[in-house]
């Protein structure tokens, strides 16, 4: 197994096609694609990638009863990453099933397992997180991850992030600092 450098970990949250320009896709979201390539390409350290993954029965769960709008289907378009994030996590070598959580609920309740497991045992130095959505996913791995690790410093950027609604991206934010994450370009 390929060590990281350092014990600085990358979270890209849910950078698919259904947020991004699929079914619960927005102007906010297209925006930050290119901040998010330029996270991945300038990072040095593990990077994780989260994929939102739902079935074909997905109306008939709760979260289905309370969001009635299909996306994230496995294996279908909407499912898979934007290809600008895509071609970016390809060159820094971690498109691959090992730097993968796919997960059916906001947070992604094995993310911190997968991190202990590919620092090695390791506890994390910095954990940065970016992507979709601030508001449901972003801030739900932002506070399992600082739960998990609570020495560790903790932080969302941003400018490579978008929320459900602009509203609702800078409430969480407002949110994630009262819980000691850091955000960066504010």
């Amino acid at each position: 197994m390929e060590q990281p450098l350092n014990k600085k970990v990358l979270v890209v949250v849910d950078m698919q096609n259904d947020f991004i320009t699929g079914s619960l896709g927005s102007k906010e979201a297209q925006a930050i694609v290119e901040s998010v390539v330029k996270r991945i390409l300038d990072f040095d350290g593990l990077i994780l990638y989260t994929l939102d993954t739902h079935t074909e029965k997905y109306l008939e769960t709760q979260e289905g009863h309370k969001l009635p709008v299909e996306h994230c289907i496995a294996g279908t378009d909407g499912w898979a990453p934007n290809s600008a994030v895509w071609m970016a996590l390809m060159h820094k070598n971690v498109a691959d099933e090992q730097h993968m959580i796919a997960k059916d609920t906001f947070g992604g309740v094995s993310l911190p397992m997968r991190i202990h497991e590919m620092l090695a045992g390791a506890e994390p130095e910095e954990i940065t997180l970016v992507g979709l959505c601030t508001d449901i996913c972003v801030i739900s791995n932002a506070l399992l991850l600082k739960a998990f690790y609570p020495e560790a410093a903790i932080s969302v950027d941003a400018a490579a992030c978008a929320g459900a609604t602009p509203e609702g991206h800078k409430n969480a934010l407002s949110a994630m600092k009262v819980c000691q994450i850091d955000i960066e370009n504010e």
